[in-house]
């Protein structure tokens, strides 16, 4: 798949930073940001990491559809 359309590398990025907050989550550790400082700070979120990520997949445009409905 090749992503041109900004909007779609967009999702795709929050996707990842999702993907890399649920890792740290499960206690998974990694040198310079954290997924979690980086969705805060860009998105302007507060909370625990937990809440950020629940907030966080709200904001994803069409999240439901692309993940199927699982988290």
């Amino acid at each position: 798949m090749i992503l041109t359309d900004p909007d779609q590398i967009a999702v795709a990025r929050m996707l990842t930073l999702r993907k890399g907050l649920q890792l740290e989550i499960k206690g998974m550790r990694h040198s310079g940001r954290s997924c979690y400082s980086i969705i805060k700070k860009e998105f302007d979120l507060t909370g625990t990491r937990a809440q950020v990520l629940e907030k966080f997949e709200q904001l994803i445009p069409n999240f439901e559809e692309i993940t199927n409905g699982s988290r």
